[in-house]
C-alpha cells in the first residue's frame, strides 16, 4: 500500500472554534476580543518568549526573551528527529516500541501516537509518528534503534547543539517531559529549526499535516497520524500568509510552545514561542500569538511589528 501524505501548504492561521466562549464573531475575525486579555505582555502576547527569523537573509525580524531559559517540552522532538534522521541509512528500516518503554511512557501519562507493544513500523513512519502526533513512543523507539538508548541519543542531542552554537541549550531526554536539566531558549530553538529545515525528509514531515502509516497486524489499516497544530487550523488562507508547517510543546512547567515555519511575500519565516498559559482558552493561546506576529509582519515594516 501507498503512504498517503498530505501537505500542509494551505493551512492558515484561523482556529476551529470549539470552546465553548469562542463566538461566531471570533471566527470571524474577532478573535482577540473573544480571549482573556489578562496574561498578554507588553506586546499583547500571551507568550513570555518569543523570536521571528526571515531565513532569506537569517535576520531576526523581532524578539523578546530569546536568551532567556526556557523549557522546551515537545520542540524537543525537532532534534531527536533531526539526530536520528541523520543517523539513518534507509527510511524503510523497521524498529519496534518495547513492552517497557509503553508502559513506562504511559505511566507517565506522554503523549503517544498509538504505536502498540511489540508493532513493528518503518523508520519513516516512527518520525512521524514523532513529529505530527508528538509521540513520544516513536521518539523513544527512534533512539534506541539508532543510538541504543534514549539517555544515549540525548549525548548525541547535545553534541548537535553545540555544533550548531546552541549553547543555552541542554537535552535529558528525547521526549521534553519535564526534567529540571532539559532547557533551551527559543533563539536557540530557532537556530535549530533554521537548520532542520535544509534537511530534505525533515521538512517534508515538518510540512505535513497528515500521514498515513503502512498496514501492521495492529493496524491492519494502518494508522492516521494528524498534526497537532494543523488540526486546529481551517483550509482558508490568510491575506499573504500561509503556514507551511509546525510543532507543538505543553507541560505545565513549559506552558504553550510553538515553532512555525510561515510564507509571507516570497520569503519564509519561522516563529519559536514559548510560556504561554495552557490551562485556559482550550490551550490555544500559543497559536493566538502566532497570528499576533504574523499578521503585524504582514502590516508593518520589518522589525516593528508591535
Amino acid at each position: 500500500m501507498r503512504t498517503k501524505i498530505y501537505a500542509a501548504k494551505k493551512y492558515v492561521l484561523c482556529f476551529l472554534m470549539t470552546a465553548a466562549f469562542f463566538t461566531a464573531a471570533a471566527a470571524a475575525g474577532e478573535m482577540n476580543r473573544a480571549l482573556p486579555v489578562s496574561g498578554k505582555n507588553d506586546g499583547g502576547m500571551y507568550s513570555t518568549n518569543m523570536i521571528l527569523k526571515c531565513l532569506f537573509d537569517g535576520s531576526i525580524v523581532c524578539e523578546y526573551g530569546s536568551e532567556e531559559i526556557i523549557y522546551p517540552a515537545s520542540l524537543t522532538k525537532i532534534m531527536t528527529s533531526l539526530v536520528c534522521i541523520e543517523a539513518a541509512g534507509d527510511l524503510n528500516d523497521t524498529a519496534a516500541l518495547t513492552e517497557e518503554n509503553y508502559r513506562v511512557l504511559t505511566q507517565k501519562n506522554a503523549s503517544m501516537a498509538g504505536l502498540m507493544p511489540g508493532e513493528t513500523v518503518s523508520v519513516e513512519d516512527l518520525l512521524y509518528a514523532t513529529m505530527l502526533p508528538s509521540g513520544a513512543d516513536g521518539a523513544v523507539t527512534l533512539a534506541e534503534k539508532y543510538f541504543g538508548s534514549e539517555e544515549a541519543c540525548a549525548m548525541a542531542m547535545n553534541g548537535k547543539a553545540d555544533i550548531l552554537g546552541m549553547h543555552r541549550t541542554h537535552f535529558t531526554n528525547v521526549t521534553g517531559l519535564h526534567d529540571d536539566n532539559h532547557y533551551s531558549t527559543v533563539g536557540d530553538m530557532a537556530l535549530l529549526l533554521s537548520y532542520a529545515l535544509e534537511n530534505e525528509t525533515f521538512r517534508k514531515i515538518f510540512t505535513t499535516s497528515v500521514y498515513e502509516t503502512e498496514k501492521t497486524e495492529a493496524h491492519p489499516d494502518g494508522l492516521v497520524l494528524e498534526s497537532t497544530l494543523f488540526k486546529r487550523l481551517s483550509l482558508e488562507t490568510l491575506n499573504d500568509i500561509t503556514l507551511l508547517g509546525g510543532k507543538t510543546g505543553f507541560t505545565d512547567k513549559a506552558g504553550l510552545c510553538l515553532a512555525t515555519l510561515a510564507s509571507c511575500n516570497g520569503r519564509e519565516y519561522i516563529l519559536v514561542t514559548a510560556g504561554a498559559d495552557g490551562k485556559s482558552a482550550a490551550g490555544i493561546f500559543h497559536i493566538v500569538d502566532a497570528i499576533h506576529v504574523y499578521e503585524g509582519l504582514e502590516n508593518s515594516p520589518p522589525r516593528s511589528i508591535f
